[in-house]
């Protein structure tokens, strides 16, 4: 199949490069100004494996596309998508975006059928143009039920190689346990400046984590998600120490983080539904403040 890849950074890096080393025709799709730096080739370091793979690079798509894996962040995806013209031939589009939000833009752009909502969970980045860099034990890639017909054989090559990989019927559980997760895992670490384990060794901050947990696991529990919060406390519990977000990566290097899209469905959802959310709320004070103090600096 012919897969494009709209986001060529840790994640949309890591998914082009192994499926074009399982034999599938991968195009990077970048800006103008980048197609000339871009390398035509994709460098992995990974638990996977270690290995080198040609792939394409444009800035418009030209033919069909059987996969469109948008992988750019949150505050992003306006702009990326004026790379993808609207009459382009595209079987489906599977967006890899953090937050909730997106489905709803992505659906009134491409229609309902098109878009199969996903989530990937790892920590991956890019460290140069084209050289990726996948650095946690785990890669977990879940797509709605309604991918299977298409991408049953696409996510084989992703087990091969050793992912995780499910389809999962309930969308609202499907976005929710990634975001219930990622939101309390992000928030944190980037308030702190801190990895994971220097969190959960902290007090204030390990109470902060968990009660994030709690709030986004009753907001998303309105939408029929289903969730637990005390088996997401156990895994975030479990994961490694040296762990740390994309999030406080952003902050640190002075990037727009994606604050709204991780931390904006729950401080929305919660006044919606009567919940408080004042873990949630007091995290992002703390990294909008950090964000004040670093541009003033």
């Amino acid at each position: 199949m012919h897969h494009a890849i709209l986001g060529a950074g840790g994640v949309g890096g890591l998914i082009g490069a192994v499926l074009a080393q399982a034999g599938e025709r991968v195009t990077l799709i970048v800006r103008p100004d980048s197609v000339e730096r871009q390398p035509r080739q994709l460098s992995l370091d990974s638990k996977f494996g270690k290995f080198t793979v040609p792939v394409e690079v444009t800035a418009t798509v030209a033919s069909p596309l059987d996969v469109l894996w948008i992988t750019v962040k949150a505050t992003q995806l306006e702009s990326a998508l004026e790379n993808i013209p609207p009459d382009t031939p595209i079987r489906c589009v599977v967006p890899l975006l953090n937050g909730i939000d997106h489905i709803g833009i992505l659906r009134e752009r491409f229609g309902d059928d098109r878009v199969i909502p996903a989530t990937f969970a790892g920590e991956t980045e890019r460290t140069a143009p084209g050289v990726i860099v996948h650095r946690s034990p785990f890669a977990r890639l879940n797509l709605a039920e309604s991918g299977k017909p298409l991408l049953k054989s696409t996510l084989e090559i992703f087990k091969r190689i050793g992912f995780e990989c499910n389809f999962i019927e309930n969308e609202s559980t499907l976005l929710w346990s990634k975001l219930a997760f990622l939101a309390p895992f992000a928030l944190s670490t980037t308030a702190a400046g801190a990895p994971l384990g220097a969190v959960r060794n902290d007090p204030r901050r390990k109470k902060l984590l968990e009660d994030c947990i709690r709030e986004a696991c009753a907001v998303a529990n309105r939408s029929n998600a289903g969730l637990v919060p005390e088996k997401l406390i156990a895994t975030v519990n479990g994961m490694p120490a040296e762990m740390r977000s994309s999030m406080q990566k952003d902050v640190e290097a002075g990037n727009p983080p994606e604050l709204d899209a991780i931390a904006g469905p729950i401080l929305h959802g919660g006044p919606q539904y009567g919940i408080p959310a004042l873990a949630t709320q007091e995290l992002a004070i703390e990294i909008k403040r950090k964000l004040k103090a670093k541009a003033a600096s």
